[in-house]
């Protein structure tokens, strides 16, 4: 079976807008709730975060989650703001402003007062600074930046400037739906992005470009072999050579993220997710994004020179 991408072009690329374009209205809407395009964390916004975990021994104790209000007020109380989150378990999040240890100490005593006792074993406590989560995010940036200067140089030299430019494309339009998925979940469910998020990013515009090359390495081949035929055959054929590789290639790489997102802990569920979210829009990308937009390229030249 044959797949035609270029007969439903078009559909490809509404899809695509659709997912960018929502994502754009969600990281507008972070930008102005949070003055970033995704929900920051602690990473780059600096401050403490406590989590604690109740002590489930005591009868009731654990039967209902704990009040969100409750804590609020709590830190109300002693002159404290941030933002309260109840992750599974009933285990508590708290993130603030920088506390030093007597102001921790309180707020521990405190939630034990009020809210129940917790493990004193199992309590975690993160603190950065805004000037270090500053330039965690600008090192961030930039080597998201040197990465698409690179692959522009690399695939320059190796293809032409038009198979970078379209290259690019794609992985601008996996980076965007990425992020914009990001946002909207940073909205609806309070998840943060920190400095692994950006980890994630690099990695994907790695597999995406890897993906993105072999389709383009097999274009490059069959107009090589066959330089009477035309540039949106070269490619149909080429992509169907690939499809099978593509499509094997993401699932092996997807099964184990699913696993560490399910099972990984809590540090890493959200990684693994931009990697999952990042390598399916990577392989759509590179088989019905950059491919199609080559095409269309081409066949473009190809008719404003014979005119």
């Amino acid at each position: 079976m044959k797949l035609h991408i270029l007969k439903w072009e078009r559909l490809w690329w509404s899809i695509s807008a659709i997912l960018i374009f929502g994502g754009i209205i969600a990281m507008v809407t972070s930008f102005f709730t949070f003055n970033s395009p995704i929900r920051p964390g602690l990473d780059f916004v600096g401050g403490t975060r406590l989590q604690l975990q109740l002590v489930c021994v005591a009868e009731g104790n654990c039967d209902q989650s704990i009040d969100t209000s409750k804590v609020r007020e709590i830190l109300v109380r002693q002159g404290l703001s941030g933002s309260v989150q109840v992750l599974e378990d009933n285990i508590l999040s708290i993130r603030s402003k920088n506390l030093n240890v007597d102001q921790r100490t309180q707020l521990q005593q405190n939630l034990n007062e009020k809210i129940g006792q917790f493990n004193p074993k199992t309590i975690q406590i993160d603190t950065v600074g805004p000037t270090v989560g500053q330039e965690l995010f600008k090192s961030g940036i930039l080597a998201l930046l040197a990465a698409f200067c690179g692959i522009i140089v690399y695939l320059t030299v190796r293809f032409q400037f038009d198979y970078a430019f379209f290259a690019i494309i794609a992985l601008f339009h996996d980076i965007l739906i990425t992020t914009g998925i990001f946002a909207l979940l940073g909205l609806i469910i309070k998840i943060e992005a920190n400095s692994l998020f950006l980890v994630a990013l690099l990695t994907i515009i790695g597999f995406s470009v890897n993906d993105t090359v072999v389709i383009y390495d097999r274009i490059r081949d069959n107009i090589q072999r066959n330089p009477e035929v035309s540039i949106s055959e070269a490619i149909e054929t080429s992509v169907n050579q690939s499809l099978a590789r593509s499509i094997n290639t993401s699932i092996t790489t997807i099964l184990p993220l699913l696993a560490i997102f399910l099972f990984g802990g809590e540090t890493l569920k959200y990684f693994s997710l931009a990697l999952i979210i990042g390598f399916l829009a990577g392989a759509y990308s590179s088989i019905f994004i950059a491919s199609t937009l080559l095409a269309w390229w081409r066949n473009r030249m190809f008719h404003s020179a014979e005119s």
